[in-house]
């Protein structure tokens, strides 16, 4: 008979957060960047997280040029606060290229929804929540509800919404093992794809949007392959390199709006054959290579 697990007790989560160390300072490597993108967009504060003796400001990034007429972009980075590429791929599109698509789209940026994630390079919040399977209007996890209620308080309607991930080897050595670990339930362990693919959603497919961003990606990164059993994390792929979630159902930052558009990109940072920049450069082209397709449908 197989041992059962036994699920975390309050005392094992408070002893995982005192082991979660500050790596890295959200307000040198991101704060600044933001703040450096004031004379060109609209930036301000959505609200902050408290932690502790920690807090966090959460800055969104809107076109200063908001014309109704135009639609509507949404940039999502920083869900997980270890996918560093997600977060500086956001930046780096707002800084160097979201200007020659303004004329044709409105954006709105939230570059990093998990600071403290950010710092300690971790997926979980100090709560030991995955934020990305818990974006409601009153989820446990603040970094979820305060950007679900900032999104819902500027009642837009996105065309597309691009939220920027990663696949990393620590899925498999630290974040799932802990998942087994706080909850108490076998996690199977998936072969980690060397290489970028997507998620989309099952309800919002669109297959020629999501072939589009890979062939774009594929210009600066290698795409992931197919697993022996022909899938990518456990899921068989619906085209190229791209698999399907209900991302509303799961709560997921891709389900926060009813745009037509959406896909979750996911870099591999960990592979011999890319550079951190180089991570950043395939997050950019992602999000240029859907919108050169969303021009071709306007």
């Amino acid at each position: 008979m197989e041992k059962q697990i036994q699920k975390w007790s309050d005392l094992e989560a408070k002893k995982w957060k005192s082991e979660q160390l500050i790596k890295r300072s959200y307000k040198d490597e991101v704060v600044t960047k933001i703040q450096s993108l004031e004379d060109r967009f609209i930036v301000s504060k959505y609200g902050k997280l408290d932690y502790d003796q920690q807090s966090y400001a959460l800055y969104i990034i809107k076109s200063k040029d908001f014309n109704k007429t135009k639609p509507n972009i949404l940039i999502t980075g920083g869900v997980h606060g270890y996918e560093t590429s997600g977060v500086h791929g956001a930046l780096k599109f707002m800084s160097e290229k979201a200007q020659e698509y303004e004329k044709h789209f409105n954006f709105i940026c939230v570059p990093c929804i998990s600071p403290w994630g950010y710092e300690t390079i971790n997926r979980w919040n100090p709560d030991a929540i995955d934020p990305n399977r818990n974006f409601t209007r009153d989820s446990k996890a603040q970094e979820c509800s305060k950007i679900y209620n900032t999104l819902q308080s500027l009642d837009l309607n996105f065309l597309a919404h691009f939220d920027l991930h990663e696949t990393t080897d620590t899925d498999n050595t630290v974040f799932r093992p802990d998942l087994e670990k706080r909850d108490g339930i076998k996690q199977d362990l998936w072969e980690i794809p060397d290489g970028f693919y997507l998620v989309a959603d099952t309800y919002r497919e669109e297959n020629e949007f999501q072939d589009a961003i890979i062939n774009s990606v594929e210009k600066i990164t290698h795409i992931a392959p197919t697993d022996d059993a022909g899938k990518i994390i456990g899921v068989k792929p619906t085209t190229r390199a791209t698999i399907n979630y209900d991302v509303k159902d799961l709560k997921l930052c891709a389900g926060l709006t009813d745009a037509k558009y959406v896909t979750t990109t996911e870099v591999y940072p960990d592979s011999p054959k890319v550079t951190d920049e180089e991570c950043n450069l395939a997050q950019v082209a992602a999000v240029t290579g859907g919108l050169d397709f969303l021009l071709g449908q306007l």
